[in-house]
């Protein structure tokens, strides 16, 4: 199956022009400023992008539609990215394989990122594996994600279900979407899951971004120093 199709599944609920949709952009909108409130990037700062997205919307790969610096961002996906490329020809491309070791050397880049993608890389161990890579090739990171306590779950649309694992399993299966349950598509994600998540020896903040509800609010972010 194409990559750009595997993509599609990510944007289930957020259809093209539709509220969930501008929900999706008013959140990810909001997760870029404070990427660039916590990192202050410069025009010189190189920046590597890694789980951008074949599917092409709105919604998708906030950083290469917002950032002036295009040429400076090295981005990274799992398909061949044409629509990708043809959309943002001044970003470098490179193609990577799940869960194994990025093909960049040890501080490569000023600042490596990622939004959207730690949730769905298919366990603890191979999360651990994620951020350790990131923190590995760049001097500082940049990680977002969605917020397992949103009211609404972001993959499923569902209602407060997801807040407990038996009632998330039990209504995922209810309502035919067991994929959803399976570990290896979707872990959800708190600020303690992502506190253990923090490579030893580094300076971690965690935050919360996306829509503003507080405790609640739609994503988190953590940043690595």
């Amino acid at each position: 199956m194409p990559k750009s199709v595997l993509d599609e599944r990510y944007y289930e609920v957020a259809k093209p022009k539709s509220l969930a949709e501008r929900i999706l952009i008013t959140a990810r909108d909001r997760v870029y400023e404070d990427f660039i409130r916590e990192l202050n990037p410069i025009e010189s700062t190189s920046i590597l992008d890694v789980g951008i997205s074949d599917v092409l919307t709105d919604g998708a790969n906030v950083l290469e539609r917002l950032y002036p610096h295009r040429s400076r961002i090295t981005a990274c996906g799992l398909g061949e990215a044409e629509d990708f490329q043809a959309e943002f020809p001044e970003v470098s491309y490179v193609r990577i394989e799940p869960n194994r070791r990025l093909p960049f050397n040890d501080r490569a880049f000023d600042i490596a990122t990622s939004n959207a993608v730690l949730e769905h890389v298919g366990s603890e161990q191979n999360q651990r594996h994620f951020v350790s890579e990131l923190s590995r090739v760049a001097e500082k990171v940049f990680i977002s994600v969605p917020h397992r306590y949103f009211p609404i779950e972001h993959h499923t649309g569902m209602p407060f279900l997801h807040w407990f694992d038996r009632t998330f399993d039990f209504a995922c299966r209810a309502l035919g979407k067991a994929k959803w349950a399976q570990e290896e598509e979707l872990i959800l994600m708190s600020s303690q899951r992502l506190k253990r998540l923090v490579p030893e020896g580094r300076k971690a903040k965690i935050g919360f971004t996306g829509i503003p509800l507080g405790p609640v609010s739609s994503n988190l972010y953590l940043v690595l120093e």
